[in-house]
């Protein structure tokens, strides 16, 4: 916008081609398939991403390849990302020499960037993990903080099963001064009860899909972090790592 703001002050473009570029940046459409948001990052700070497991993979395509044609594309992130899209991502992207491709195997999550942002962290976030299992959650989670321009300081494993193992981890946690907790849990999804009544800073719960019997899916571990008695705790969807980290980004950069 400040660009087309400039070539209008500099008489060299008139006031309604100016008006009918500001319209056309904001929403870049691509075909009939979608409509992106190319200037996300610049209004929200977060730039825009494309949730791809529903989307026949010639689209998801044409989508990435429009979007990176678009005058001054930024950063795009694609969600829920198999190994083998984005091995074929890869090879059908290959022109794209001047962007990085980061991909997170174990999150499933590819970044395409401009550039390497070499910036201090704005802040910490810390991302706990009740077991193993959740690993992959709190990495998707992990991977959207970095990209918001904070530090992730991370610590998987330590459940209520085995609570010993919490205690110290969150003393480090405070230590180093993260201003917002990330906790995901399957099965009967206690620990974020657990971190909130030991901390006084924010608490965002990550239900995850652990779990068999009653719990398969993930509802128990959602329905006990609503009904948690411990405040302060905010709850995401089952398996949301990237809202998690959203929200968490907006926390800490309203303050």
């Amino acid at each position: 916008m400040r660009e087309i703001l400039e070539r209008l002050i500099n008489e060299e473009i008139d006031l309604q081609t100016a008006e009918n570029m500001i319209k056309s940046n904001k929403i870049l459409e691509v075909d009939d398939i979608a409509k992106f948001d190319s200037k996300r990052q610049n209004r929200t700070g977060f730039p825009e991403a494309v949730f791809s497991p529903s989307k026949d993979y010639e689209d998801l395509l044409l989508i990435i390849k429009k979007y990176f044609e678009s005058d001054n594309p930024q950063n795009l992130i694609i969600t829920k990302l198999s190994k083998e899209r984005y091995e074929k991502l890869v090879s059908d992207l290959a022109y794209l020499d001047d962007f990085i491709f980061d991909y997170n195997k174990r999150a499933q999550i590819l970044v395409i960037k401009t550039s390497e942002n070499n910036s201090e962290p704005v802040a910490k976030i810390g991302i706990i993990t009740a077991g193993t299992s959740d690993i992959n959650i709190a990495e998707e989670a992990k991977v959207i903080v970095e990209e918001g321009g904070c530090e992730a300081i991370t610590s998987y494993d330590i459940g209520v099963a085995g609570i010993h193992r919490l205690f110290p981890q969150i003393a480090h946690m405070i230590k180093e001064g993260v201003e917002v907790l990330i906790v995901c849990a399957g099965m009967e999804g206690a620990l974020p009860s657990v971190v909130a009544g030991l901390v006084d800073i924010p608490v965002i719960a990550v239900p995850t899909s652990v779990g068999y019997g009653v719990g398969e899916g993930g509802r128990v571990a959602l329905d006990a972090m609503l009904q948690s008695c411990a405040p302060g705790i905010a709850v995401v969807n089952i398996d949301n790592g990237f809202g998690a980290a959203v929200f968490a980004l907006t926390i800490v950069k309203s303050g």
